[in-house]
């Protein structure tokens, strides 16, 4: 057992954080017609900044990369200056925030694509599901697998979004590399079939992750860049033969690359249901060394419990923090935290967004 808690500070890389209570992405939806941030998204991430980091909603790293309605880019200028009223405001009240660099790959559909081309992935191999799509639901359709040649312009437009993401004034950047999305399609051998150097074997089906991790790093520097995975999550139709294999290989390369931190999505307590067997967080104490983030359904007392027994240097909170903009204050005073109202969770503006009381209100 350790004396760490939530409230003790931590340093995460080059990031020094006032308490181990971080902001987890949350995908939103209110992103302009141009797919900027704007004023109100400004005010949202100012009102959290008492995270002890705040990480971004997912963004997109290309208009190929959408997968949802009014969801950010990285890639226009607009974009860059949009996200740099979001830093501004965040870091004039005392927080920190980094920029989660995004493609969905197949999750995606034509009515978002430019062109409405088919979306891309490792492999030609439909998601069960639906898009979210601006006339609504849709089935997800047959996506293009990329081919050879193309997998390192993608990889390329990564390393040109975290260049925009140092641009617009971020503190640093997470890699998504979890949720069911391009990086994750290309790890997990449910959804990589490639036959080419980028699928196969544990090694080639990596490979693409680690390349944009390392493309990244040389633009911001390994201490300021961190990677999010979800090994046993099923969200988006997902699933690995040998999931401890698959990130086991991975984490003890990521491990040579002295990252920020890793961030790991625990298994949900819903995903039970579709026969996915959680990985013990121990696995991953013991075969990534470095900073573990831990995330996933994890309140007050369990965040508390994984500190203490050494398994994260920090826990992120999703839910929590859309309902309770002052999380840490409420945390560590014992106050009542507000419920979310699910129904505001995509889309719309201040409603479910901006509007909820803290406790200085």
């Amino acid at each position: 057992m350790t004396s760490k808690n939530l409230f003790s500070p931590v340093r995460l890389g080059a990031l020094e954080l006032p308490n181990r209570i971080l902001m987890a992405p949350l995908t939103r939806c209110r992103a302009d017609a141009d797919n900027a941030p704007h004023a109100l998204n400004a005010k949202y991430y100012e009102q959290r900044a008492s995270a002890g980091l705040i990480i971004s909603e997912a963004t997109q790293v290309t208009p190929y990369g959408q997968g949802y309605p009014a969801t950010p880019g990285i890639y226009s200028d607009k974009q860059v200056a949009g996200w740099k009223v979001v830093t501004d405001a965040v870091h004039k009240a005392g927080g920190k925030i980094v920029l989660q660099l995004w493609h969905v790959g197949r999750i995606s559909h034509p009515d978002l694509q430019p062109g409405n081309v088919a979306p891309v992935a490792p492999s030609a191999i439909t998601p069960a599901g639906n898009a979210s799509t601006l006339s609504g639901p849709k089935p997800y359709v047959t996506p293009r697998a990329l081919a050879e040649q193309e997998v390192p312009e993608v990889i390329a437009q990564f390393r040109q979004g975290a260049e925009n993401a140092k641009r617009a004034g971020f503190d640093g950047v997470e890699v998504h590399a979890a949720n069911g999305y391009l990086i994750d399609q290309f790890l997990r051998d449910g959804s990589n079939k490639r036959t080419d150097a980028w699928g196969g074997s544990i090694e080639n089906r990596a490979r693409f992750a680690l390349e944009i991790t390392k493309q990244v790093i040389e633009v911001w520097g390994s201490d300021r860049v961190g990677i999010r995975l979800s090994p046993t999550g099923p969200f988006n139709d997902m699933h690995d033969s040998n999931p401890q294999a698959t990130f086991g290989y991975l984490l003890r390369e990521l491990s040579k690359l002295n990252l920020s931190y890793v961030h790991i999505i625990e298994r949900q307590r819903g995903d039970a249901k579709h026969g996915e067997q959680p990985l013990p967080l121990s696995f991953y104490r013991e075969t990534y060394k470095g900073n573990l983030v831990l995330n996933g359904g994890f309140d007050l007392q369990r965040g508390n419990e994984v500190l203490a027994e050494g398994l994260a240097e920090a826990v992120a909170f999703g839910q929590l923090f859309i309902s309770n903009p002052d999380l840490p204050a409420r945390f560590k005073t014992g106050a009542v935290l507000n419920e979310a109202d699910v129904s505001t969770f995509y889309g719309g503006a201040e409603k479910g967004y901006t509007d909820y009381p803290a406790l200085s209100a």
